[in-house]
């Protein structure tokens, strides 16, 4: 009897602590999750979720002869279900892209205050074994005297259960050092975890400050390198010799401008991005030519392309720069001449590779490798390499954004990036992309240099609305400097207004953030009246409009600010044409 009262007890002990487990398992899954945005650290918050109803189950039914254990069960029940329910509104809050929401979730106090309340149930629950086994045991001590007056027997039964419980003591205190070692292990991770989040934090205010700086100072480039084309456009060659050259500098300021709102944007990973199905292949071979350009006589440029290599899914643009960005870097490091070689390949991640690495999702990816014979870095510089505004080059030769850029656009990209150095060998600078199964592949091409302007025709009729006066000019003007006929309106309610009294516009040029009415919610309204109309959208700056997990939303037609007349005119030949 006494053997089966200790065991209850443990039963109901070791029900305690795998509930236990399970809730900082699922806390844990979830905190990854919120930290990383990758879904392969839910894998743990759904084990949680999958075991505990059974456990619970088993927990009550083994205390279902104690009416204060059925008690403490309940507060643990509760307890239970407000800890899993806040960590599911956090998840939640993730997946519809608000994680500013979830960080105020956490940051509430709410999950820490659920979790003190079911820790106090499983101590009561367990403090009220201990007391049962301490009554039942005192209980058994007396019968087994009794016993032992009569019977020799009950002398060896004595001797047993001492064993016994020598025996159980010794797997308790291993059991108790077993919990001490995981919760110190625990309070370790958490601590981590609080760093990391404090981390995503300041990542979230840079971005925050980044997108507003991105909206108005892309719509002030937007005028200046507008006009400065339009400007270009009518030059006749009888003006003084400086005027071109005037204009060409203006343009080449702007421009540096406009990239390095762009690098901000990308180290944000608030880049509106572009995928589309590609041959990394093809991709790099198209590029030789221009890295001999941009890198010099004194640079030699070797391209090794793997065979069957897997297809990626990707903005060529912004992969491009990529590699350019890891190209310039490449040159510097070698300031006396060197050898760059860009290599792809397959490669598989596997879990213990996800392990080391937490932003990584174990799986199949297409490698870029880019591989310099220069100075190297040292490990200090490569732990700091992608940190904003950090550079080793001198004053006035690098923003600091490049890597950052780089890595921005990989973690936007759902890739991964890892550099591989030694002082006085080189560098190597590999980026992973997931492997993409569909068949089909994007024929599209990059302009890498200057080709024929497209034209309009004074039948093609455009909308423009543009809340900003300046930069709803410079639009308008650009159009029709193009060949258009172009109408415009200053916001949502006034384009509705001349949609419906001009039904010959086949054109909506829309900005996207606006007062009152977005560009997103004025398109969809307009092609309720007018099914046929096309859009095309275009903004300094969108979180998500028509931009859903850093990615434009398929099917929709985007023109990123500021734009120069040349990509105005492809893209809006290409819409109407479409």
């Amino acid at each position: 009897m006494a053997t089966r009262w200790v065991r209850h007890t443990l039963e109901v002990e070791n029900r305690l602590n795998v509930i236990h487990r399970l809730v900082l398992s699922a806390e844990s899954g979830q905190r990854g999750y919120l930290l990383s945005g990758q879904p392969g650290y839910l894998r743990a918050y759904q084990g949680a979720i999958d075991q505990l109803p059974g456990e619970l189950t088993a927990l009550e039914a083994a205390t279902r002869d104690n009416p204060r254990q059925q008690a403490n069960f309940i507060d643990l029940k509760k307890a239970t279900q407000a800890k899993l329910s806040e960590l599911g509104s956090s998840i939640e809050l993730i997946r519809l892209g608000r994680p500013s929401d979830a960080i105020a979730v956490m940051r509430s106090g709410a999950g820490e205050r659920y979790m003190g309340l079911l820790v106090a149930s499983l101590q009561r629950m367990a403090g009220e074994e201990e007391h049962l086994l301490s009554d039942r045991a005192a209980y058994a001590g007396w019968i087994t005297i009794a016993v032992r007056a009569a019977l020799f027997v009950s002398a060896l039964l004595v001797v047993i259960l001492a064993i016994f419980a020598v025996w159980d003591s010794a797997r308790r205190m291993v059991a108790l050092e077993t919990s001490n070692r995981l919760l110190r292990e625990e309070a370790a991770a958490r601590q981590s975890a609080q760093s990391e989040v404090r981390q995503l934090q300041k990542m979230e205010a840079v971005g925050q400050l980044t997108g507003g700086i991105a909206h108005d100072f892309n719509n002030m480039l937007a005028i200046v390198i507008g006009s400065l084309d339009m400007a270009r456009r009518r030059l006749t060659g009888s003006e003084h010799a400086n005027v071109a050259k005037f204009i060409d500098n203006a343009s080449e300021g702007a421009g540096r401008a406009a990239t390095l709102t762009s690098k901000l944007l990308a180290f944000s990973r608030r880049q509106p991005l572009e995928p589309k199905i590609l041959d990394p292949n093809k991709l790099v071979a198209g590029m030789s030519e221009m890295f001999r350009r941009t890198l010099g006589d004194n640079i030699r440029v070797e391209t090794v392309l793997a065979g069957g290599l897997w297809s990626i899914s990707a903005d060529p643009t912004q992969l491009e720069s990529a590699l350019l960005n890891l190209a310039v870097n490449a040159r510097d490091a070698m300031p006396d001449g060197g050898n760059l070689t860009i290599e792809t390949g397959n490669a598989e991640l596997d879990d213990a590779y996800a392990r080391m690495h937490d932003e990584v999702t174990a799986g199949q990816y297409a490698v870029i490798s880019v591989t310099d014979t220069g100075s190297g870095m040292t490990a200090a510089v490569i732990d700091r390499a992608f940190d904003p505004f950090f550079t080793t080059k001198e004053v006035g030769r690098g923003t600091g954004l490049g890597l950052s850029q780089v890595f921005g656009f990989l973690k936007q990209s759902r890739g991964h990036i890892k550099i591989y150095s030694e002082l006085g060998h080189g560098t190597t600078v590999k980026l992973y992309f997931p492997r993409q199964l569909t068949a089909t592949l994007s024929t599209a091409t990059i302009p890498h240099g200057a080709a024929e302007i497209p034209a309009g025709a004074p039948d093609e009729l455009i909308l423009v609305v543009e809340d900003e006066a300046a930069v709803r000019r410079m639009s308008v003007d650009a159009l029709r400097d193009l060949g258009y006929t172009v109408i415009h309106a200053s916001d949502g309610r006034e384009a509705l207004e001349k949609i419906e009294r001009h039904p010959g516009i086949q054109l909506l040029f829309t900005d996207i953030m606006m007062p009152g009415m977005t560009g997103r919610q004025l398109a969809d309204q307009a092609q309720v009246l007018r099914p046929d109309l096309k859009v095309l959208y275009t903004t300094g700056y969108t979180r998500n409009a028509i931009v859903h997990n850093g990615m434009v939303d398929y099917g929709i037609a985007f023109l990123q600010k500021p734009f120069s007349l040349q990509s105005l005119a492809r893209k809006t030949r290409d819409v109407l044409d479409a």
